[in-house]
């Protein structure tokens, strides 16, 4: 058995894994950012104790835990998102409290590793999963080994400029991916929209309120026609396929799996990616990468993390 610890910004999820890659057990606590460093992991040494506790006769031989930041190649936390985790030897930590062998990564590497050996893309050995939420992250997987560059942040293609002189990203470039794809963009885009066109039905979905937009909101209205919510969930796919494209044309890997919340769009998203992806992509004959929509929801750190 093994435990894979997802450590988010809102919370702490760890699962007990069998050799099946299913997940037998799990709990979640909150994280308190406002903690510090040392709350966080006596909250994540608490809650792996727990689960140890509530599976006595399970021998746990590894624990994994995946990051939202960047873990360097000797698994050093150099700095998280939103965490205040900054250059802690969170592996050392977590050993000495446990007295067996312990793997740190990022959270998209992991999450991407457990898409492909238990998820949407288990039938393939060369996978690049792009999580749309806050941001745009990415991992990358080639031969069912996590690829993390020369210094362990490659796949950070959140951060690739799309839009010249666009957007300030708070990386300290202008113009990223991230500004335009993520849920967060749409959110925006769908607000600027609804305030510029108040006919729209966005405003009905919402109830009256730009508080109430979420990432489903322009998708809504685009199932009732609404012309601007086309419009907004339109050119939303058409940013969202520049770097999905660039993707393809740069690994060309076997697959190419979508995740985070907008994944819960499922056919509709493939069916508006695909098209573009087919007409724009360098490589047009022959095998081509299939892009697929994430299976394992919020377990694939878990599982992931499990396996590093």
């Amino acid at each position: 058995m093994r435990i894979g610890i997802d450590l988010g910004g809102m919370s702490i999820k760890a699962g007990l894994v069998d050799e099946n890659l299913e997940i037998i057990y799990k709990e979640t606590a909150p994280t308190d950012v406002d903690s510090g460093a040392e709350g966080i992991m006596h909250d994540m040494i608490a809650l792996i104790h727990s689960v140890m506790e509530k599976h006595p006769d399970c021998q746990v031989d590894g624990i994994g835990i995946g990051v939202p930041g960047y873990v360097d190649k000797q698994q050093m936390v150099k700095n998280c998102n939103n965490i205040p985790l900054e250059n802690i030897d969170l592996r050392g930590k977590m050993s000495a409290e446990f007295g067996i062998p312990v793997s740190v990564d990022n959270d998209a590497n992991v999450a991407a590793l457990g898409e492909v050996l238990a998820g949407a893309a288990k039938q393939y050995q060369d996978a690049v999963m792009i999580t749309v939420g806050t941001g745009v992250g990415c991992g990358i997987v080639l031969n069912n080994q996590v690829y993390r560059g020369c210094n362990g942040a490659a796949g950070e293609i959140g951060h690739k400029v799309i839009v010249a002189d666009g957007i300030p990203c708070n990386c300290g470039r202008r113009g990223c991916y991230e500004k335009y794809a993520s849920t967060t963009a749409l959110i925006e885009a769908t607000k600027e929209a609804m305030q510029k066109y108040p006919e729209t039905i966005m405003w009905k979905i919402c109830g009256g309120s730009l508080e109430n937009v979420n990432g489903k909101t322009a998708f809504d209205a685009w199932r009732e026609k609404d012309k601007v919510g086309t419009a907004v969930v339109e050119k939303f796919i058409s940013y969202l396929v520049i770097g999905i494209i660039d993707v393809v044309n740069v690994l060309q890997p076997e697959a190419i799996i979508i995740g985070g919340g907008i994944s819960k769009e499922g056919d509709t998203l493939l069916n508006m990616i695909n098209p573009q992806l087919k007409r724009e992509r360098y490589s047009k004959d022959g095998v081509q990468t299939e892009i697929l929509i994430a299976e394992l929801g919020n377990d694939a750190g878990i599982i992931g993390a499990s396996q590093l």
